[in-house]
């Protein structure tokens, strides 16, 4: 059995495991940042109407973040389905380039024991960083976009075997790390495309650096003609970052000091790694994995996992055992080199096992019918579940307000289509699987991609809008009705009013 082959096989095995913990259940279990989740399960039933993100609704995120659920939901009719089928199509949709890049560049142990890590992260329905107990689909986005970073950051090293095959292999490989990411989250994609121009100064490598790049490209230009949402998209993107895209020194401190355990051990196996290599282009190299993951991390709503330095350890132990394979037998050279592929081990092992407890754990409560479902008809596989710490009493509010607006909606005696919610999200077009409107926002988080400075027009975001549903007081229902307030009572008219909602209708002309 070759290097490779022992490496690929439990590699694959790993993937189709925990793809399948994730599709059989065929249900979601949710524990936190239910509102979060909502985002793309609505984006799945806008698909399914028709539209396109960022040209039918506005997002900051990529079209992958709400294709991926679509996807889910259309194989399996379910949208308690959807998130995890999505995810689980995704894990095994990143197993070529996996067993391209990790065997052919590092040793079998090291190889599956990355391959690992980065395959429960990815499939994890938890944030980084959070208790196991903590069951969440949102923010996936984050997940993907680390693990696909962190894929591509290995091709630093020079595969073991270098033919016109292998760098064709390495160039999709590199290329579909690159659109999952530009696709997914713009920030991740903005470091692959760097990482890879950087290579290109690599001689040994720059063939298959500059194939990739060619291939994103060419892509990208078809995906635009098919998608033609690209300049909105930039246009969603800058909106946002006008709102919260700035960071301050205080926030990145913070963030050391959140993962100064794996800084430190980082740092150690990097410095033997540079001892050993004496190479300016490999601390660099190391460099680029503290200084893009720390400024991803900085941008992200998680303090704790750094992936990319995962990575870096990774290459730096790969680098330094071959480099002490070549040499003669030497007396003198620190049997700490010979141990690092166990310090690794250890570092390795606690990141796979909390992932890992998480995976099972989601699986065992979707499979055990586990959790309330959120009340709208569509969701009753959709479930929130209640953790031994409980959820804050906010956050079971509006879990009551969806099942009461829900009721609520189903009462009003006016045909049901074209519904806004003006809090973070809306869950009532997918639960009732009623048209949902176009030209508004798939979520409106307030001082993250909205605030009283920088806001769509009213005139925009209510243009197709025929019934109206604010909460008492929701997410940040407060602020966007101090937003949007005036032009709604002038524009649509008091239908009803409960404890929990005050619901319009657009008023019809002479009203």
């Amino acid at each position: 059995m070759t290097r490779s082959v022992q490496a690929a096989v439990p590699i694959a095995a790993i993937a189709i495991v925990c793809a399948a913990m994730l599709w059989l259940p065929g249900r979601t279990i949710t524990a936190g940042f239910i509102n979060d989740v909502l985002i793309f399960v609505d984006g799945a039933h806008r698909i399914a109407f028709g539209q396109v993100p960022n040209r039918d609704f506005h997002s900051a995120l990529g079209p992958l973040v709400f294709y991926l659920p679509a996807l889910g939901y259309w194989l399996s009719g379910s949208f308690g389905a959807a998130m995890p089928v999505g995810m689980a199509i995704l894990l095994i949709g990143f197993l070529p380039a996996m067993i391209r890049i990790l065997p052919s560049r590092l040793s079998p142990f090291l190889a599956v024991v990355l391959g690992a890590l980065l395959i429960v992260i990815l499939a994890a329905p938890i944030n980084l960083g959070s208790p196991v107990t903590l069951l969440t689909f949102a923010m996936f986005y984050n997940r993907i976009g680390w693990v696909a970073l962190a894929l591509l950051l290995v091709m630093y090293l020079r595969p073991a075997e270098q033919t016109a095959k292998s760098r064709l292999f390495d160039a999709l490989a590199a290329s579909f790390l690159l659109l999952v990411q530009i696709y997914t989250k713009a920030t991740y994609g903005v470091v692959g495309l760097g990482f890879v121009v950087i290579l290109l100064l690599d001689g040994r490598q720059r063939g298959w650096a500059m194939m990739s790049l060619v291939l994103t490209a060419s892509a990208m230009i078809a995906i635009e003609l098919a998608w033609g949402g690209s300049r909105q998209h930039l246009a969603d993107l800058m909106a946002a970052a006008s709102v919260s895209g700035g960071r301050d020194v205080a926030s990145l401190i913070r963030n050391m000091l959140d993962n100064i355990s794996d800084l430190t051990l980082f740092w150690l196996v990097a410095g033997i790694a540079v001892w050993r290599a004496r190479s300016i282009a490999d601390l660099l190299f190391y460099g680029f994995c503290f200084v893009a993951g720390l400024l991803i991390l900085n941008q992200n709503a998680h303090g704790w996992g750094i992936i990319t330095l995962y990575s870096g350890v990774a290459v730096a132990v790969e680098r330094t055992v071959r480099l002490a394979s070549a040499e003669k037998p030497n007396p003198g050279l620190p049997q700490l080199i010979l141990g690092l592929p166990l310090l690794v081990l250890f570092f390795f092992l606690p990141p796979i096992a909390h992932y890992g407890a998480a995976l099972a754990l989601h699986s065992a409560l979707a499979g055990a019918d586990a959790g309330e479902p959120l009340g709208p008809p569509l969701f009753d596989d959709l479930r929130n579940f209640e953790p031994p710490e409980g959820q804050p009493r906010f956050m079971m509010q509006y879990v009551d307000s969806i099942k009461s607006g829900g009721d609520l909606l189903q009462t009003l005696g006016v045909d049901l289509e074209r519904v806004l919610v003006l809090d973070f999200v809306n869950p009532f077009s997918a639960g009732l699987n009623i048209r949902p409107p176009t030209g508004d926002s798939s979520w409106l988080h307030w001082e993250r991609n909205i605030n009283k400075r920088n806001h769509p027009p009213a005139e925009v975001l209510f243009a197709d809008v025929k019934i109206v549903m604010i909460p008492k007081p929701g997410i940040n229902g407060l602020p966007l009705q101090d937003l949007y307030g005036n032009y709604i009572s002038r524009e649509f008219q008091l239908l009803k009013e409960t404890s929990e909602w005050t619901v319009y209708l657009r008023r019809q002309a002479g009203d």
